[in-house]
């Protein structure tokens, strides 16, 4: 009756921290394009590269788990088999031609065979040319930027970070334990056209990142001060999800990459649509601002772009310098603000914003010498910008 009572109780506790554990794993779904659940594979592959690195994988996989069984069985059947105890005693031969000839010939074509189809996938992921699209992805502390090259889209740029909201929820600490993108989504994705070769330029504006999207079968360095490329073709439309997989900082986990592949339609309306604002956002730098235009302006660039560093109340944290009574921000020589946003500081602490425009460079710098306890009354216009930029 007591060891029922037992079973019962430990069969209970088992029960009780298997619901405990299942509610905690399953708090999120899977996340299409991106991790899932007790994800122990690779994820599902977007792309042909993908497709082959999934099945070198498992090559590879089947031949070392064969080697390793046939190996260690041979042995222990041998330890076991043979052994003293049993009356056998060991062998006094040596140097067998016909044991030597097996163990370098059998290895040598296993080697062989394991090397043609892992040559042929990374000569054809190395294969940049004849690219229908080419963007370059410049790595930054923590963002990407993204400058669509050739193809459909020429001329489109912009900057990717990550979701302000996430951010905040992240900093609160919370663990976005209902959010299944979590610190996976950006304000502005990196979208393509499906089923067209699109070449990725990497590099990077102040330390080493990386730039990887798991499902494209894609993950390349972006160095400061050198060039790399790779390319993937998505064969499905969707949202794909990735990260920079360098370390590059204490922002490390908050650089996502999220890239969204369209059917050529709708690939041509967002094309139109992004060139209509980029037009939008070219403005005349030689255009004077009053300074609740310029204020305005600001406040819209500060929050898409500052806010996350240096919080909403301007006071900044840790090697994040604070604003809200800076004596760089309040100082009447503009040029000295400015050459920090364009050149940044601090070792990469305060990034450069050189990819903003002359307009939105002048309105946040006015923002910020005109905000929290800053009441300077000084007006940047886009002019000094562009001066201080040429």
């Amino acid at each position: 009756m007591k060891m029922k009572n037992l079973i019962q109780k430990l069969s209970l506790a088992i029960l009780t921290l298997g619901a405990m554990f299942s509610s905690a794993a399953w708090a999120v779904n899977d996340l299409v394009g991106g991790p899932a659940n007790w994800e122990l594979n690779l994820q599902p592959a977007a792309t042909k590269i993908a497709e082959e690195q999934a099945w070198l994988h498992w090559f590879m996989l089947i031949i070392c788990t064969v080697i390793f069984v046939g190996v260690f069985g041979v042995m222990f059947y041998s330890i076991v088999k043979h052994r003293k105890s049993a009356g056998f005693k060991a062998a006094t031969f040596h140097e067998s031609l016909k044991v030597e000839l097996a163990w370098t010939v059998i290895p040598f074509i296993i080697v062989i065979l394991m090397a043609l189809p892992a040559t042929k996938a990374v000569v054809a992921s190395k294969d940049t040319s004849n690219a229908d699209l080419t963007i370059k992805a410049t790595g930054s502390q923590w963002k990407w930027t993204y400058d669509y090259l050739k193809g459909e889209g020429e001329g489109v740029s912009f900057v990717s970070t990550l979701d302000t909201a996430q951010r905040e929820l992240s900093n609160s600490g919370a663990k976005g334990a209902s959010v299944d993108n979590y610190l996976l989504l950006v304000d502005n994705p990196l979208v393509v056209p499906v089923n067209k070769k699109v070449r990725i330029i990497t590099t990077a504006s102040d330390v080493i990142h990386a730039f990887a999207v798991p499902s494209f079968g894609v993950k390349q360095d972006a160095i400061p001060g050198f060039v790399r490329d790779t390319w993937f073709r998505a064969d499905k439309t969707g949202d794909f999800y990735g990260q920079c997989q360098e370390l590059c900082g204490k922002e490390h986990a908050y650089m996502p990459i999220h890239v969204i592949v369209m059917n050529d339609k709708d690939y041509s309306a967002w094309v139109q649509t992004e060139q209509k604002k980029m037009a939008a956002l070219n403005d005349d730098p030689s255009k004077v601002w009053t300074l609740d235009e310029s204020l305005k302006r600001g406040e819209k660039v500060y929050a898409a772009n500052c806010v996350a560093c240096h919080q909403p109340n301007g006071k900044g944290g840790g090697a994040v310098k604070p604003l809200d009574g800076a004596a760089v921000v309040l100082n009447a020589d503009h040029t000295k603000q400015i050459s920090v946003l364009l050149h940044g500081q601090n070792n990469g602490a305060m990034p450069s914003w050189k990819a903003l425009s002359d307009t939105d460079l002048a309105a946040v710098i006015t923002f910020t010498k005109n905000n929290w306890s800053n009441k300077s009354g000084q007006l940047v216009q886009p002019a000094e910008v562009l001066a201080q930029r040429q």
